[in-house]
């Protein structure tokens, strides 16, 4: 028995069902996001404070303006930025992933935990690396070129991370497979992201703003000026851990609703549940098709 039923959601229905997980199991979704996410923090926090930090370069502390790596040679900066996105690239997709096993878990009336749930991200993260990458890039020239196109390609590759997770797909199956799940349905996927934004911009508006504008008023006191930012980028994490969890579980319920739609879903689990109790009835271990 599923502890979620299976059966097409509307749209209210499937942002409903998303913050209802997400209250519900509010530490885990957090948990998840937030362990992998404070490399990234480290990052920002060595970015910041290594030679004076970014505001050197506004405020032309001690003299000539520097860069955003105070004094350091570009091929320092390189590497440093090199290493960021490295890390971004990596950890984004891991911390996706462990949502995505988590939804599932509970969507099948299983338990799961932070670690069991980052354990199976990270099992999975040579399939799940070069298929972000590539979602990446393709939403990132459409966006860059033409910013309408960009949009309609992230809202059909949405369900991506699920479909690679969950059907085990190799990288240009999932996207053929995002691509089919989401065929006429881009308006849906459009509104989750768009729900997304709203929730994250609100949450740097609470948490990052007001420390940046803090950081402009006293631009001339350098020790200040770290201090506030350091401020500014601990809320970035906080909002980062608290919103992004949305996102990944609103992807996730809108997957299983597709597949419900389009594959019939939940009369594949019921036929499963219904043999696995037939084949207990008659002394027979259960399988699944």
């Amino acid at each position: 028995m599923t502890n979620l039923d299976l059966r097409p959601l509307s749209l209210g229905e499937i942002l409903d069902r998303t913050f209802s997980l997400y209250r519900q199991h509010f530490v885990l979704f957090v948990g998840i996001t937030a362990l992998p996410q404070l490399f990234v923090l480290a990052i920002d926090f060595a970015r910041l404070w290594l030679r004076g930090g970014p505001i050197a370069r506004v405020a032309g502390v001690g003299g000539a303006p520097v860069g955003p790596f105070g004094a350091l040679a570009p091929l320092d900066v390189l590497l440093a930025l090199f290493i960021f996105a490295g890390v971004y690239v990596v950890v984004h997709p891991f911390a996706s992933g462990g949502v995505v096993f988590a939804v599932s878990e509970i969507y099948f009336g299983r338990a799961t935990t932070i670690g069991a749930s980052l354990r199976r991200s990270w099992s999975q993260l040579g399939r799940l690396l070069p298929v972000f990458l590539v979602s990446l890039i393709a939403i990132s020239s459409g966006i860059l070129f033409f910013l309408v196109p960009g949009i309609y390609v992230a809202c059909r590759l949405i369900t991506c991370v699920p479909a690679a997770l969950l059907e085990n797909f190799g990288t240009r199956d999932t996207l053929e497979r995002s691509l089919v799940l989401t065929q006429h349905n881009a308006g849906r996927s459009f509104v989750i992201f768009l729900l997304y934004y709203c929730l994250i911009a609100t949450a740097s508006g609470l948490l990052v703003y007001p420390f940046s504008y803090a950081a402009g008023l006293c631009a001339r006191d350098q020790a200040m000026v770290l201090m506030w930012l350091s401020l500014a980028q601990l809320g970035g994490y906080l909002a980062g851990i608290l919103v992004h969890p949305i996102l990944t579980i609103g992807a996730t319920v809108f997957y299983y609703d597709l597949r419900v739609r389009k594959e019939a879903l939940d009369l594949q689990l019921l036929m499963n549940q219904t043999v696995g109790v037939e084949s207990q009835t008659a002394g027979v271990p259960p399988t699944l098709a």
